[in-house]
């Protein structure tokens, strides 16, 4: 592309363009431009010298790519105002250049490795607004120079290495309305010149070593709606004027060590939706508001997280926590409260999860909590411990084993088949057992899909501890296609119905459980079917309950070959995660096999330009003849390959996958013999920063340029977006 014959271009997208290669000289003709994207593509080495040609830039995206320096001749920035280089291979020897740009006001470095102290070159940039280095193995104290920045808006120094106390010039930022330090190694106390940030709307210092008592001036905060303290080392009963902050929506105190109870000025924070304080070692009863749980928590009419676990909260549920409408996940477990029951909670319809394990109440279940479920109605525990169901849990009776129990068919008196997921007495008595077989039994009691394995009931007894599930006649899907026959009577349709089902069930625990659920262990195992050959998800084990407004920070769980590659240098999971393991399991069901050598082979694209779609498909079934067969494996192995890109936020999520099932209806003209899978790898799924289309999808089968939508924002027609010959990339036409 003759980059001349376009002297007057002003703006340039080249986002999500598939383009690979270096940043072509010839860029420096463009020199009336003030906005290039080039974000989102595979574009390496540095940012070269010849775009200190546009002197008339002012906005510079070249985030998620994999540049590594900037050119020590780049000098002429004087112009820019917005730079983002976020998720590349920079390191610090950067810092010098960058600092030359004394009038950016936004400037993004996440997710790069510097390995050092915050560059001291940063400190001169007083004109940001925005400064965003989270996730950039920083080190060492946060310098006292920090106040130069005085128009600071946002500041993000989140995930990283950071040491040392708060520096108090931070406190004199009156400017900020977004501050976020957790995941650091931050220490010493909160000063009470906090207090000086009054146009703080989001607060983050979780995960932290903070300690001291937490100062209650930080109740002058008034526009506060977003506040989270949780995992550090605060001590100290919990101020009772943070009951002033009525902004807040988010409030988050979890694992600390304060002392005391809940202050029953909590009764005023009305705005509130969720509200953690569990882990916390606090005593008494529940606030006046709610009877002996502070009686004014019942004022909170929009709550609809609430988290006490953990604490030392004694006496009885008030009847007056049915005034919370909202509610739709109530944590009480491991405390001392006792007494009934109150059956006002049988009219919380909203409720969701329901924990009052590890407690002292006495008395009956409320009738009012709805039936115990028919199929296992007068079926007590002893039906299943030492009796002919599964004769004691024989081994004649496993049919299976997975990371946290055995699985056995059982029948029921009634005649009702059901599968009992046992954990064996030596796990139960191990604290992860516990919480993984606790966790799994929270996520299914909340859930209702038709592609998920239904929960009838559970055990938690000092005896044993066990899950009882619906029936799955035909077992996992990692065992069908490893029989031949069974993979034989697994057709390609049918196949192709495995992975919507599947994808319909992660879209539904992504995109309609609040909070969204993390399944966090997709394989082939975890895939089990039906009589019919449908699929339905199953093992919630190691699952989780996704929370925006914290660090999502993770042990590593799942299963070898199925594990999203960003785990291995990071703890902080996401839905992406699950996106990635679909993106096997689909290729897993459509090869017959796992696709381990196509996953290497992945890394380099160019690799797979011989490599033709219809040579990696199973060869125990016929090759497909009909055409919407053959178009619907095209679709899900083109999905497939996108939820395997090495970027996290490149990945579709699965409520677009599973749109794409519903909405694909364009008929495929070019032989399937001919599509390679570098034309599928090199599709263009229609997203910008990692978020889809929200218009008219439309699949250009005939053309495999799998343009999956418009873009989110329509760009003036004076925009142009093409791919260019200098970058040596690989069109998707």
């Amino acid at each position: 592309m003759n980059f001349s014959s376009f002297p007057n271009l002003v703006r340039l997208n080249l986002s999500h363009q598939g383009l690979y290669g270096s940043i072509p000289p010839q860029i420096r003709h463009l020199t009336r431009l003030e906005h290039l994207n080039l974000s989102n593509n595979h574009l390496t080495g540095t940012l070269p010298s010849s775009l200190g040609n546009l002197t008339q830039l002012r906005i510079l995206d070249v985030s998620f790519n994999y540049i590594d320096s900037i050119s020590p001749k780049f000098r002429d920035w004087k112009n820019l105002v917005s730079l983002n280089l976020t998720w590349n291979n920079l390191n610090a020897s950067i810092a010098p250049i960058i600092g030359l740009a004394t009038n950016l006001s936004h400037l993004e470095l996440a997710s790069n490795t510097f390995n050092c102290n915050i560059p001291p070159e940063i400190w001169n940039l007083k004109s940001l607004v925005a400064l965003d280095m989270s996730d950039c193995s920083l080190n060492g104290p946060i310098s006292s120079n920090i106040s130069h920045l005085t128009n600071l808006v946002s500041l993000s120094l989140a995930h990283n290495q950071i040491n040392g106390s708060i520096p108090s010039e931070i406190w004199n930022l009156k400017s900020l309305v977004a501050l976020d330090m957790s995941d650091c190694s931050l220490n010493g106390p909160i000063s009470s010149n906090i207090s000086h940030l009054t146009n703080l709307v989001s607060l983050s210092l979780a995960n932290n070593q903070i300690n001291g008592s937490i100062p209650s001036e930080m109740g002058n905060l008034k526009n506060l709606v977003s506040l989270d303290l949780s995992e550090n080392l605060f001590v100290g009963p919990i101020p009772s004027r943070l009951g002033q902050l009525t902004s807040l929506t988010f409030l988050d105190l979890s694992f600390n060590s304060f002392s005391g109870s809940i202050p029953p000025e909590f009764g005023e924070l009305t705005n509130l939706t969720h509200l953690r304080i569990n882990r916390c070692g606090l005593v008494g009863p529940l606030p006046p508001t709610l009877g002996q749980i502070p009686p004014s928590l019942g004022l909170l009419f929009n709550l609809s997280v609430l988290n006490l676990d953990s604490n030392l909260l004694e006496g009885s549920i008030p009847k007056e926590i049915a005034h919370l409408k909202s509610l739709q996940n109530l944590h009480l477990s491991q405390n001392k409260l006792c007494g009934d029951l109150p059956s006002e909670i049988g009219n919380m319809k909203n409720l969701h999860i329901l924990d009052l394990s590890a407690n002292n109440f006495t008395g009956f279940i409320p009738f009012t909590l709805g039936p115990i479920p028919a199929a296992l109605a007068g079926f007590p525990l002893n039906s299943f411990i030492g009796n002919p169901a599964t004769e004691d849990f024989d081994i004649r009776y496993c049919i299976g084993t997975g990371g946290y129990g055995s699985v056995y068919k059982a029948q029921l008196p009634n005649g009702k088949v059901v599968a009992l997921k046992k954990l064996h007495r030596r796990e139960s008595e191990v604290p992860t057992f516990d919480r993984s077989f606790r966790n799994e039994a929270t996520m299914l009691t909340e859930i209702r899909h038709k592609n998920i394995v239904k929960l009838h009931g559970f055990c938690l007894h000092r005896q044993c501890m066990f899950l009882i599930y619906e029936y799955m006649e035909r077992g996992s899907l990692f065992c069908v296609l490893r029989d031949d026959a069974e993979a034989v009577e697994l057709d390609w349709m049918k196949r192709v119905n495995v992975i919507k089902n599947t994808a319909h069930a992660l879209c539904y625990l992504h995109h309609d459980c609040i909070p969204p659920i993390l399944h966090r262990d997709i394989s082939s195992n975890n895939i089990l079917l039906n009589s019919e050959l449908e699929a339905f998800v199953s093992d919630f084990g190691n699952a989780r309950l996704l929370d925006p407004d914290s660090s999502n920070h993770t042990t590593l769980a799942g299963t070898y070959g199925y594990i999203a590659p960003e785990l291995a240098y990071t703890i902080v999971v996401t839905e992406k995660c699950d996106v990635y393991s679909f993106g096997v399991v689909a290729l897993e069901v459509l090869m017959g096999r796992h696709p381990r050598e196509l996953l290497t082979l992945l890394s380099k694209p160019y690799s797979l330009q011989n490599v033709m779609l219809s040579d990696v498909l199973d060869t125990r079934l016929s090759p497909p003849r009909s055409r919407n067969v053959i178009q619907s494996i095209v679709v899900a192995a083109m999905l497939a390959l996108a939820c395997l890109r090495a970027k996290p936020k490149s990945r579709p999520t699965m409520k677009y996958v599973s749109q794409q099932f519903v909405a694909c209806q364009k008929q495929l003209l070019k032989p399937i013999s001919t599509i390679s899978l570098l034309e599928l790898v090199s599709s263009d799924l229609g997203m910008e920063n990692g978020r889809e289309p929200q218009s008219g999808i439309v699949l250009e089968l005939a053309k495999l340029n799998t343009n999956l939508g418009m873009e989110n924002e329509r760009e003036p027609h004076s925009e142009v977006s093409f791919h260019l010959d200098e970058f040596h990339g690989s069109s998707s036409n």
